[in-house]
């Protein structure tokens, strides 16, 4: 027992010892400053110490303390949409006997959704999914004043929509260069989710360039800026704002197994955004440019291995069409796409974006990989039919009447419809149409009073020339049998 007392005595002493040769050593004394006092608290041990006042510093920047700013613009700049639709649907049995469909009754749908004013005269922009179809739209502002709108334009091959009502000296947001979106920084998502209004989240964002493959339809740019901010049913055409409270995005879709949010949301750029807004602002339709070519997936490890190339990302050209911009200029099959005015190409959904940006007639820069080298050429962008003019949405009394908008479909597109000739009707909205036939947005008008039709003039002409009876023939995508839709003049 005695042994055990002197051991621990002895232990005691050592290690008080040791301790403080320890401390007065300086040893494991690190140099601390209080941002928060202009005076230091000086150990007097100032021993290979680094700056911990910039290390500080520099931590703060990239830590927000708070999103009140970007709430404080932004929430004031979204509405909350109410659409009004008159639903009437095709009954399948007349469909599976390829009769002509009976008149049924109607009724409505109300859905909700969100949009962001972008002038302070009542422009406002959401997506094409929240307006589409809409016999009445009421626009909510964040201070509960309503006003109607009316439908300026839309563009289902980017999802976004135009609309205005008439008011003045409205709040407004920014839009920012989408380029210069990080992943990683702080964003806020401001919306309606579930006719909750005025609602905001915040996240971060997750990716950019994403391609999900959720817009229907030819021609369509998806390249999603990809957010964990909680969005929901409702947040549709909402805003996606930085801590600036500048527009990066409109909040557009979830991926989700129960319809809910599940932490992945995606938005469109604001940079397509500006372009889409300006072309149905100018226009009444977005003048879609095109370069000229066909292209395989994004390259990756295995097909540049494949292919002995030394590089793994960029897009790679499998056609050019003679007719197009990128024939003239000089590319050629095989090329890989690495940049775009600048622009990195990582993947095709990047390529498209950058494309999209721009109109028929606009030259841009592009650099390809070729044989180990890189060229970098200048191509002049056309329309699909290989055009460089513009012109706006072909608009007169008789369609605004009816209450449609013609798409004419080029012969790839007929070709997957199994159709020799064929004109589209992209948008329905309040008119005769509507009111006195169960004809849905999607029909392809194939005769009018048994003449044949190729193309939005001819429908327009023949339209404007008949009195009276009018039939309209056609079928709807995915559909085997014809139908006929007959209205007065």
């Amino acid at each position: 027992m005695k042994n055990l007392l002197s051991y621990t005595v002895v232990s005691l002493l050592v290690s008080g010892l040791m301790l403080g040769i320890y401390h007065y050593s300086g040893l494991g004394v690190k140099e601390v400053y209080v941002q928060n006092s202009q005076d230091r608290i000086d150990t007097g041990l100032i021993k290979n110490t680094y700056n911990v006042t910039t290390a500080f510093s520099d931590a703060s920047k990239n830590t927000p303390a708070n999103f009140r700013q970007a709430a404080e613009i932004a929430m004031p700049a979204v509405v909350h949409i109410k659409s009004v639709q008159s639903i009437q649907q095709l009954d399948p049995f007349y469909d599976l006997f390829g009769m002509r469909p009976r008149k049924r009754n109607s009724r409505q749908q109300v859905s909700t959704g969100s949009g962001v004013i972008i002038s302070s005269n009542g422009y406002i922009v959401t997506n094409n999914h929240v307006i589409k179809g809409a016999d009445n739209l009421t626009v909510t502002l964040h201070d509960n004043r309503t006003y109607e709108a009316t439908v300026i334009g839309t563009d289902p091959t980017t999802d976004l929509g135009l609309i205005k009502i008439e008011a003045e000296g409205l709040n407004t947001v920014d839009l920012m260069n989408s380029d210069e979106v990080v992943v990683g920084e702080w964003v806020l998502a401001v919306g309606n989710p579930f006719s909750l209004a005025s609602t905001a989240t915040a996240g971060i964002v997750s990716a950019i360039g994403r391609d999900l493959d959720i817009i229907q339809g030819d021609m369509t740019i998806e390249s999603f800026i990809q957010t964990d901010a909680a969005v929901n049913p409702g947040n549709s055409g909402g805003a996606l704002v930085n801590l600036e409270g500048k527009l990066i995005g409109i909040n557009t879709a979830i991926a989700s197994p129960t319809g809910a949010y599940a932490g992945y949301a995606f938005a469109v750029p604001s940079n397509i955004v500006k372009k889409v807004v300006a072309d149905l602002k100018e226009f009444g339709n977005v003048q879609r440019a095109f370069l000229g070519i066909t292209y395989s997936d994004a390259l990756n490890g295995e097909l540049a291995k494949k292919l002995d190339i030394d590089l793994t990302e960029g897009v790679l050209l499998n056609g050019i069409a003679k007719d197009g911009g990128a024939y003239k200029a000089g590319l050629k099959k095989g090329d890989v796409v690495v940049s775009i005015d600048g622009i990195k190409v990582k993947n095709d959904a990047k390529m498209l974006e950058l494309i999209g940006r721009n109109r028929p007639g606009d030259v841009i820069q592009i650099t390809v990989y070729r044989n180990k080298k890189y060229k970098t050429f200048e191509v002049q962008l056309t329309d699909k039919y290989g055009k460089t003019t513009l012109g706006p949405a072909e608009r007169n009394t008789t369609l605004d009447e009816l209450g449609l908008r013609l798409e004419d479909l080029d012969e790839n597109q007929l070709y997957r419809l199994g159709l020799e000739r064929g004109v589209m009707i992209s948008s329905l909205f309040a008119g005769k149409l509507k009111q006195e036939t169960e004809l849905k947005e999607g029909f392809i008008i194939t005769k009018i009073n048994d003449q044949a039709v190729s193309s939005s003039e001819e429908v327009i002409q023949l339209l404007n020339d008949t009195k009276g009876k009018v039939s309209l023939v056609g079928t709807y995508p995915g559909y085997r049998n014809f139908y006929e839709y007959t209205f007065e003049r």
